[in-house]
């Protein structure tokens, strides 16, 4: 990565730059060949033309094509939507093409721990909290009066006792009864609640016998049902079940557990231009030392792939799991297909306000969350991790979805990186990374960490601030520190749909 006053060349290949600041029109840009007169006036972060681009010619960032010129395009010229578009088709027939030097990381002799929580089956959560997850909408409110009631009685005892409501679990048919049921089965038996009551009201679809299918061997007593109408008064009844998870609790006590039972999910929402550049490669890094000391990252948004997807593909351990990512890129192709959507239609008009144009561009910028790891397995939406080391996932772009899809699938942390800004935040602990420092510096009580300053930091300082981040999420697990979405209670659930309701 190359910087010029007030311009950034990312890949020594790219025929266009990025603003680092606001550049007026007139304005010169010295580049190492030569100098280059303003043509327009350039937003930060957004493209300018490092040479002349003849229509028709492909546009490189990141030593990758993220579209074509519309028209031809002077150096010093404003690149976005105006004079460039997509290049990306539909279904593609993808081949296997191995990138073997992924396949041979470093594995790092450090025995990095954290202190969580080792719960019956095995599995460690970064937190101790007690869940009332709905089996249907209708109870949502109900589940709402239970926490706050043992909030009430309970407040002493320290528990943290959160509910999750969400619209569906009846009238609903075919896969999305069965996504419904699988998303709440993850949360269900996710490490991170050490106490959970399952609150069904007695009639719907998913009611709790047929919910008890998908869970799997539960601990019975960390998961207690209530079906509100078999019972006189619902608020006691749940109530007394609470308590008794609140004792189960107690019995769980911090310990040292090794980073390899650490499971991130890997994040972005409202990106901008710097976030390809900045918050995601810092992730990347993060991903890549998780990885090396045996843990587990989880990438998803498949949406946000396309156009970069054979990077990933490439990266592979083998053809069985090179052939589970085609499937999954395809399968969401033809998802928006069936309803007659386009399937380019991203980035977003707040993506766009932030310099970023076509969805290759996004995507490119997207997977630097994953490093440079090898790909070790494919998720289906709903199922949870088995493999260590990066997985994919399939899941929409949607913040708050895909972010639940995470938590369902095992991660006790999502890293969500932000270039506008966003409140949001799962069942797990969220941290917010920012891409650019103004975003940190207004919105402190969303953002929990400030990438946007590696733009200006030298190499020595950027692997400090590395290094300083890997400490922040140890802590996080760790329970020493708590993220922004923790702190302010932004804790909610989303799950996918697809077909009709009745």
């Amino acid at each position: 990565m190359k910087i010029y006053n007030k311009v950034i060349q990312i890949n020594p290949c790219d025929n266009v730059g990025v603003a680092i600041e606001n550049i007026k029109k007139d304005e010169i840009i010295h580049t190492l060949e030569n100098q280059i007169v303003v043509l327009d006036d350039i937003p930060k972060a957004h493209k300018i033309a490092l040479c002349d681009i003849r229509q028709g010619e492909a546009v490189i960032k990141y030593g990758y094509t993220i579209g074509v010129a519309t028209t031809n395009i002077k150096a010093g010229s404003h690149v976005h939507e105006h004079n460039i578009k997509t290049t990306l088709d539909t279904i593609i027939d993808y081949s296997y093409k191995p990138k073997i030097e992924c396949f041979y990381l470093f594995k790092s002799e450090i025995k990095h721990t954290f202190l969580g929580f080792k719960r019956a089956d095995g599995r460690v959560g970064t937190r101790n909290e007690i869940w009332i997850i709905p089996t249907v909408g209708c109870v949502n409110k109900t589940a709402e009066k239970i926490q706050k009631k043992c909030c009430e009685i309970f407040k002493s005892q320290k528990s943290e006792i959160f509910s999750f409501p969400h619209p569906y679990g009846c009238s609903q048919l075919g896969d999305d009864l069965e996504n419904t049921q699988k998303i709440l089965a993850g949360l269900v038996n996710h490490p991170n609640a050490a106490g959970v009551l399952v609150l069904g009201l007695g009639c719907e679809n998913n009611n709790i016998e047929e919910f008890k299918k998908h869970l799997g061997n539960y601990d019975s007593k960390k998961v207690k049902f209530l079906s509100v109408q078999e019972v006189e008064n619902e608020i006691e009844e749940a109530v007394r079940i609470v308590e008794q998870l609140i004792e189960y609790s107690s019995t769980f006590k911090r310990t040292s557990c090794p980073v390899s039972e650490l499971i991130v999910g890997l994040k972005c929402g409202g990106s901008d231009a710097f976030s390809g550049i900045t918050s995601n490669t810092f992730v990347g890094t993060f991903s890549d030392k998780l990885i090396e000391c045996g843990g587990t990252s989880i990438l998803t948004e498949v949406p946000e792939m396309f156009g970069a997807e054979t990077i990933l593909m490439n990266r592979c351990i083998n053809e069985k799991i090179f052939n589970k990512t085609v499937e999954m890129i395809n399968s969401f192709k033809k998802y928006y297909l069936k309803y007659n959507q386009p399937i380019y239609e991203n980035p977003s008009p707040g993506n766009k306000k932030g310099g970023i144009t076509t969805l290759e561009e996004k995507s490119l910028g997207c997977i630097n969350k994953a490093g440079i790891s090898c790909v070790c397995d494919v998720l289906k939406y709903g199922e949870r991790v088995s493999s260590k080391g990066l997985n994919l996932l399939y899941s929409p772009g949607n913040d708050i979805v895909s972010s639940t899809a995470l938590a369902a699938a095992g991660a006790q942390i999502i890293i969500f990186t932000t270039g506008r800004g966003t409140p949001l935040g799962t069942v797990v602990p969220t941290i917010k990374i920012s891409s650019n420092t103004e975003l940190f510096q207004t919105k402190k009580q969303w953002i929990d960490f400030d990438a946007g300053q590696i733009l200006y930091m030298e190499s020595r300082q950027i692997q400090q601030l590395n290094e300083e981040f890997f400490k922040y999420v140890l802590d996080v697990a760790s329970g020493a520190k708590h993220t922004k979405n923790e702190i302010h209670a932004y804790k909610e659930i989303a799950i996918l749909k697809d077909g009709p309701t009745l």
